[in-house]
């Protein structure tokens, strides 16, 4: 297809005569979650389209959707319009946008029209309140988006220690200490990770994301630092669900923390089999928590 309103078209279009016309846009940020969310629900029976956010997705979503298209992150109208040019009325969003996008300035990421009067119109810029008008305008035209743990339940963390390590006795004060503070964090919409030491806080999430975040606590503890992941109180599941990966890992060990704790069945572990095999590798704990018991 041309390339317009910030959309370029990479596949063979979807055709109304395909055997299995029940289609899922899949609206992709950055990193490997949206990967593993097409390969499921093509296991589901859906025709996959991906939409990758330019920046900052890359292409690696290609090479498993049925179809693959790219949108200029800043371009609402041209998603809305590819929407409505494939005929797609059920979507998921997947992977990270890091909202520090929103302050480089820089040509490739200039709102379109619908995008600007999209921001204008919002009493504040917070990652709810973005996230929940990018989906009243979907659903306004007949677009249903699924939460993102339909078809990530198999990496959801469970509740009890992941791995062969286990928290200590300390590490375990530590996280009780700041749960309720991660949560608070989530309420307040300002982040979903904080790295605690010796019951004190040493980072919080905030524009930064996670890793940085991890980063900045590390140096602060300078070793045996725990790093807490919640979802937010009243957590929508549609988007900005809380998630891990490879990458949180090796930021744990530059930063010498050595315990992930993570709310159980609210938070996904990307390449969960790979993820936990490394946390063994590199000697760190996993565990998932309930929030009715702490």
């Amino acid at each position: 297809m041309p390339v317009k309103a910030g959309v370029s078209g990479q596949g063979s279009g979807v055709s109304k005569d395909n055997a299995n016309p029940r289609l899922l846009g899949l609206i992709a940020g950055m990193g490997q979650l949206p990967v593993s969310i097409a390969a499921e629900a093509k296991k589901m029976g859906y025709y996959v389209v991906g939409i990758a956010l330019q920046p900052p997705a890359d292409e690696s979503l290609k090479s498993v959707a049925d179809d693959f298209y790219k949108v200029r992150i800043g371009s609402l109208g041209g998603l809305l319009s590819l929407f409505k040019k494939l005929s797609i009325n059920e979507a998921v969003m997947a992977g990270k946008v890091p909202k520090k996008l929103l302050y480089e300035n820089k040509k490739d990421l200039i709102p379109d029209l619908k995008a600007m009067q999209l921001l204008f119109s919002l009493k504040d810029h917070s990652d709810d309140t973005i996230m929940n008008a990018v989906v009243k305008e979907l659903e306004k035209k007949h677009i249903r988006i699924h939460e993102t743990i339909t078809f990530t339940k198999n990496l959801l963390a469970h509740e009890g220690v992941l791995t062969h390590r286990k928290p200590s006795r300390d590490d375990l004060k530590d996280i009780e200490f700041g749960w309720a503070i991660a949560r608070k964090m989530g309420e307040l919409d300002i982040g979903q990770t904080i790295v605690v030491k010796n019951r004190a806080v040493m980072a919080v999430e905030a524009i930064e994301g996670t890793d940085e975040a991890i980063k900045r606590g590390g140096e602060l503890a300078h070793k045996h630092a725990v790093v807490i992941k919640v979802s937010k109180p009243g957590q929508d599941m549609r988007f900005d669900v809380p998630a891990v990966g490879i990458d949180t890992l090796r930021s744990m060990k530059k930063a010498n923390a050595n315990v992930l704790a993570l709310e159980a069945l609210k938070c996904i572990i990307v390449d969960k089999e790979n993820f936990l095999k490394e946390a063994d590798a590199e000697g760190i704990a996993v565990i998932g928590i309930n929030s009715g018991n702490i």
